[in-house]
């Protein structure tokens, strides 16, 4: 079985978006996520919109399987990245484990993203 470069992209960016979302956020293997939600918006709210927030990104990694729309797939995860990665560092930097390999990262998945949707 052969697996070509798109296909094994799309895994990668969907990978990373269901593992946040199931992982870090639903299943709260990584507290420090709700820990930054608690920052921005409050103790009360955090553990049910850190909740919120991971089922989000899990619906985002099924899109990017789907493989429709991929050009706005690509531009939505941009905004979100963007988004989300200009609240922590003015916001929560404190709390980021790294955050130059932070944005480093985001950038590597989201021009994973584009590579699939403009590929």
């Amino acid at each position: 079985m052969t697996i070509d470069l798109a296909t094994a992209i799309r895994v990668v960016v969907a990978g990373v978006w269901l593992v946040f979302g199931l992982g870090f956020k639903l299943l709260r293997l990584v507290p420090r996520h709700e820990r930054i939600v608690a920052r921005l918006l409050g103790e009360r709210v955090a553990p049910w919109l850190t909740r919120l927030i991971g089922v989000g990104e899990i619906l985002v990694g099924l899109w990017v399987l789907s493989a429709m729309a991929p050009t706005l797939c690509a531009a939505t995860q941009t905004l979100l990245v963007v988004t989300m990665n200009a609240i922590e560092l003015t916001k929560a930097r404190d709390l980021l484990w790294s955050p130059r390999l932070m944005v480093l990262a985001n950038v590597v998945l989201l021009a994973g993203a584009w590579w699939i949707a403009v590929g």
